[in-house]
């Protein structure tokens, strides 16, 4: 008797969508679940040991590089595969979510690259997951437009040759997708994004000169990465690519993935691009291992902890040299500027803020770096401009100067400079903000002139949670204590109130955001990761 066939992915609690079958197609939803089927224990075990991981760093509160691969780390004549003619040159990324309006203006920016963003700057409803995915399927095939119904402009895409090219950003390994499950259990998150793309896009970028590239986050060990390669390996025999056709861009945006940098190059090594240095969620990672740490571990404000700082110092510059010693791109991090459409001299100071930093990162030796606007392309370009001119990028120079020790990408205390009052209420700020945003399907924000994403959340979450678990006492002497988080929060959530009016106060998720930022900052378990019991909350 034949074995039974597989159980057939099923889409739950899910409102139809328009052109929905034009997504999750009978073969693409088999893909999904043989992804599924092969990786997803393997998936659980990687999980588990990040808990383990994280239990013996609480133990010792330090980090080293890893002995057992050493050998990886001294052999000289391993390189990673050489860049495709599509992304040999990355010097301006812009990011993004992948709404049909973010999907034309991207691809026209002028940007070389646009992170298509399934992750941190989209809130995972169902609409953004499946509408997502038929988005760039209409902008490969040249069919999509957008007329924005308040302002009645219409959007079109350039030219082929004047688009950026696409690398899309699944969710991390962490989280869920609900809306599909495969025998009563839901499929990652991580999976339904990169299938769904995969199976639709791979040979049509080909066809296009392209190909499907991606960028990792959240990555916290080689072996993570590892698991990766394999998925790439099989999903390219799977549809009959040649191997090697898929590019993976790393981001280093947690502490643990900053002492494996050589070894996730070296698992991804015939699909690897490059690294990206992301700043948000690598000071959110130091906060999640080192929280039982003491004083020497307490961040200051956000704000306060820029790229000269020299803990990020030693992690941007280990980062550009270990890229270049082994061939791969170094990506630096964001410029999140909004610019004001009501004031010039906003504008005027954060452009200069904007070119400092990418002339910073240009001189350092990075080969590309991300920008949150269009009107900061032209900013970012004319730094790496400056520096490269005609060359596509600087992997030549190998930074040889570069050497960073253990201690030195955790030695916060060499920061000088310490939480305040004013630190803990723009956290409750945003915290606020952003939450309620998300909650209403919304994953990358305006705040301040500052786009926000999830990781914007997570740190201010975090740095609340570590103020208080550390008795932090702010300059003004009052000390950081769950009374005053809950104080500031009524006092945020008022002056909200009084900001936006009852009837725009009462249409959004205000109370509810309030509660969830206090939740998460005030448990005595830190939650691994905000968007977890955010995710329970969201509808749609």
């Amino acid at each position: 008797m034949s074995a039974p066939a597989p159980s057939p992915l099923a889409v739950v609690d899910a409102e139809p969508l328009p052109r929905q079958e034009e997504v999750l197609t009978e073969a693409a939803l088999a893909f999904v679940a043989e992804l599924h089927r092969r990786f997803t224990p393997r998936r659980d075990e990687l999980l588990a040991r990040r808990a383990e991981r994280r239990a013996e760093i609480a133990r010792t509160s330090t980090l080293d590089f890893l002995p057992e691969t050493a050998a990886i780390r001294a052999d000289d004549s391993w390189k990673v595969a050489p860049a495709p003619a599509a992304l040999n040159d990355r010097r301006v990324e812009i990011t993004g979510p992948t709404d049909r309006k973010m999907t034309i203006n991207a691809l026209n920016s002028g940007a070389r690259v646009w992170l298509a963003d399934f992750e941190d700057a989209s809130a995972p409803t169902w609409e953004n997951v499946v509408l997502g995915q038929l988005n760039l399927i209409d902008a490969y095939t040249r069919n999509i437009d957008f007329t924005d119904p308040r302002s009645g402009k219409s959007y079109a895409l350039k030219p082929a040759g004047e688009l950026a090219t696409v690398v899309m950003r699944p969710r991390g390994w962490h989280l869920e997708e609900r809306h599909l499950a495969f025998e009563g259990r839901p499929v990652p998150g991580a999976l339904v994004d990169f299938g769904l793309y995969f199976f639709h896009n791979a040979r049509r970028l080909i066809d296009l000169g392209k190909g499907p590239y991606f960028y990792l986050p959240k990555t916290e060990s080689h072996l993570e990465a590892r698991l990766w390669n394999e998925i790439f390996v099989f999903a390219q025999d799977y549809v009959g690519i040649p191997q090697g056709t898929v590019r993976a861009t790393v981001l280093i945006e947690t502490i643990t993935a900053a002492y494996e940098m050589e070894e996730i190059l070296y698992e991804l090594r015939d699909h690897a691009a490059g690294l990206n240095a992301g700043r948000w969620d690598y000071l959110f990672s130091i906060v999640k291992n080192f929280r039982d740490g003491g004083a020497k571990f307490v961040l200051p404000d956000r704000n306060a902890v820029t790229m000269t700082a020299p803990f990020m110092r030693a992690y941007t510059e280990l980062l550009v040299r270990t890229c270049h010693k082994r061939g791969a791109h170094a990506i630096g991090g964001m410029a999140a500027f909004i610019p004001s459409r009501r004031d010039a001299e906003v504008n005027k100071v954060a452009f200069e803020k904007v070119k400092a930093d990418k002339d910073r990162e240009a001189g350092d030796g990075f080969d590309g770096s991300w920008v949150a606007h269009p009107d900061l392309v032209p900013i970012a370009m004319a730094s790496f401009d400056a520096v490269l001119g005609e060359r596509p990028n600087q992997k030549d120079r190998l930074r040889e100067d570069v050497s960073v020790a253990p201690g030195d990408l955790i030695a916060i205390d060499s920061l000088d400079a310490k939480p305040t009052y004013d630190g803990l209420r723009n956290a409750v700020q945003v915290g606020i903000r952003y939450i309620e945003a998300w909650l209403r399907g919304l994953g990358a924000v305006a705040i301040f002139n500052l786009m926000e994403d999830a990781a914007t959340a997570e740190i201010s979450r975090s740095q609340i949670w570590q103020w208080i678990n550390a008795g932090v006492v702010f300059e003004n002497g009052e000390a950081a204590t769950p009374e005053l988080a809950r104080k500031v929060a009524a006092e945020e959530l008022a002056a909200i109130r009084a900001e936006i009016g009852e009837e725009a106060f009462a249409a959004g998720t205000w109370q509810q955001a309030h509660d969830l930022l206090l939740h998460v900052s005030l448990d005595a378990d830190y939650a691994d990761f905000l968007t977890l019991p955010a995710y329970e909350q969201l509808v749609g």
